[in-house]
């Protein structure tokens, strides 16, 4: 009999994550790759539903539960998990069933994976119901997770402060999404999305864009924000503007396929990462993975991510680290950026995950 490691996949039909989605997707496809002798994996999905899961060859066998995907995320944040079953379970977000069980006896598993901490530092920012929510489910994890993955050592020590996880917090760090590479039409793509012929992009959340748009407005070079929230476009052109880079210059962007962003990405001449939030930083992995040139204000998290693939300088030193990079550093932080990024793998990760259920 083969042991099954049961993976929720319920972000499949969620699309206000996209991130998230991707890369639960990919991970059960590195699960699937890298299975030890004698194990399977299979997927546990909400109601609703289609047979079978798109781009995962090799998952055994879907195991619907009889709620939709609103209704069970409700009833797992009360402890109620209908249909469910035991056996190893893993979550590649927080969304999992965090009940009762027993690990001694029964061997029964649940982990599950916290991507960022965006809920108790910048709660503003998302809305009330998505911050009551994961600040319930943290809770629910510390009462019967046998182990809760976060992505990186910085995230790791946050986490340990907000909960009494002790030895239960583990670091499995993410990669780009499966496939992630520049499309043959690029330059076609990023006319379309009306980009200019050079510009830097830029991440962040909040304020902290203000560093990237003085840094850039430095190095007299346009500026693309990608993943802007619905809405938020005269209010980051208006901050760019009093920030020294005229509203012209500012070109804001929301939430694009992995085909335009890495479009987009591949066609910058740096990335400007301008958070220091505990918060696994998606478009730098994607960036490094392009051989874009990253620069990035000093946190935690940039100093695991980036190590010495980029340059992780403090806010007022931004600006001369961007002018660096798209001058005379710039060849060799791409260099930097592409060795960086054979670091980050799903198919690493997933070992690591399969490693984790082992030592439980």
């Amino acid at each position: 009999m083969s042991v099954q490691l049961r993976v929720v996949l319920d972000q499949l039909a969620h699309v206000a994550d996209p991130d998230q989605a991707a890369a639960a997707l990919s991970l059960t496809h590195g699960l699937v790759a890298t299975a030890p002798r004698g194990c399977a994996v299979t997927a546990i999905v909400p109601a609703g539903r289609e047979a079978g899961i798109p781009g995962i060859p090799g998952v055994r066998d879907v195991h619907r539960l009889p709620l939709g995907r609103r209704e069970l995320l409700a009833s797992w944040q009360m402890g109620i998990a209908p249909g469910l079953g035991g056996g190893l379970i893993h979550a590649p977000t927080l969304a999992a069933p965090l009940v009762r069980h027993d690990r001694v006896h029964d061997h029964d598993q649940i982990t599950a994976t916290l991507w960022d901490l965006c809920a108790w530092e910048t709660p503003e920012l998302l809305s009330k119901p998505s911050v009551v929510w994961h600040r319930a489910m943290l809770k629910r994890a510390v009462k019967h997770a046998d182990a809760l993955v976060v992505p990186s050592h910085a995230i790791a020590e946050r986490l340990a402060d907000l909960a009494p996880l002790g030895d239960r917090i583990r670091v499995i760090a993410g990669a780009a999404p499966d496939g992630f590479t520049v499309p043959a039409d690029a330059s076609e793509r990023r006319a379309a999305l009306q980009i200019p012929e050079r510009y830097v992009v830029l991440t962040g959340v909040g304020e902290s864009f203000a560093d990237g748009f003085r840094a850039a407005a430095r190095a007299d070079v346009d500026a693309v924000v990608l993943d802007a929230g619905e809405g938020g476009e005269p209010a980051l052109a208006e901050l760019a503007a009093a920030n020294g880079l005229p509203e012209q210059r500012a070109h804001i962007r929301g939430s694009l396929g992995p085909e335009d962003r890495a479009a987009v990405l591949a066609g910058a001449a740096a990335l400007v990462a301008t958070s220091a939030n505990a918060a696994w930083p998606w478009r730098v992995i994607e960036a490094m993975a392009l051989g874009v040139p990253v620069v990035a204000v000093d946190s935690g998290v940039h100093r695991d991510v980036i190590a010495d693939g980029g340059a992780v300088t403090d806010a007022g030193e931004l600006p001369d680290a961007l002018i660096d990079a798209l001058g005379a550093g710039e060849r060799r932080l791409r260099v930097l950026a592409s060795d960086r990024a054979k670091a980050f793998s799903w198919p690493s990760s997933a070992e690591r995950l399969w490693a984790l259920h082992a030592d439980l």
